[in-house]
């Protein structure tokens, strides 16, 4: 039987503009946080490990890079290490996987977005942050439209205005907020979720 308990998983997508943004984000996390983080930041694999250990030198959280099989634990905040996306190949694992490969974004956070809707059985956060383009407005509805609680970075804190601006056009984020007020949004979500996922195995 399968034991592991599934926390509530944040599931977050940026670009360019994004690490500073993630910094601001992961520094407003208590070390108490109970969520799994998951985050896709278009970069090359070859600086993603020097990515997790800046962010975790700004946080209270342990960052890493993801492996092929890792699950999402609460408390702990893992980034996608390679070009190729990261996705849910289960239920509770992570793996990588090189479709689809016409996507111009390695790793896409379509792709991971996506497999979060298809295959997380407990309670999700979508988060997209600043960056260039599209990538991730689509998922993100498809969270919000799943019944995920959904969040995109507002206009004047973005660096780049493209991604949650999408997102917001297409009515794909629940709560449009500046950088500074995400942590704590994602404080009062996540730990209402643990609340009600308690309650339910009383």
């Amino acid at each position: 039987m399968n034991t592991f308990a599934r926390p509530c998983l944040v599931a977050i997508g940026s670009s360019a503009g994004g690490p500073p943004a993630l910094a601001i984000l992961l520094r407003g996390l208590p070390r108490t946080f109970p969520a799994a983080i998951v985050i896709v930041q278009h970069i090359d694999g070859r600086m993603a490990a020097g990515m997790a250990e800046w962010l975790g030198l700004q946080c209270a959280l342990p960052v890493r890079v993801a492996v092929e099989g890792d699950r999402p634990t609460g408390g702990h905040v893992l980034i996608a290490a390679t070009s190729d996306h990261i996705v849910l190949k289960s239920a509770d694992r992570l793996g990588y996987t090189s479709e689809p490969r016409e996507l111009v974004y390695r790793p896409s956070v379509d792709v991971f977005f996506q497999s979060v809707r298809k295959r997380w059985r407990a309670s999700a956060v979508g988060v997209l942050l600043s960056g260039m383009g599209r990538d991730g407005a689509v998922g993100l509805k498809a969270l919000r439209e799943h019944g995920c609680h959904t969040i995109a970075q507002d206009e004047a804190s973005s660096a780049v205005y493209g991604m949650p601006k999408a997102a917001a056009a297409i009515s794909a984020a629940v709560d449009v907020l500046p950088m500074d007020r995400i942590a704590e949004r994602l404080v009062a979500v996540c730990g209402s979720a643990t609340i009600k996922r308690a309650k339910g195995h009383e």
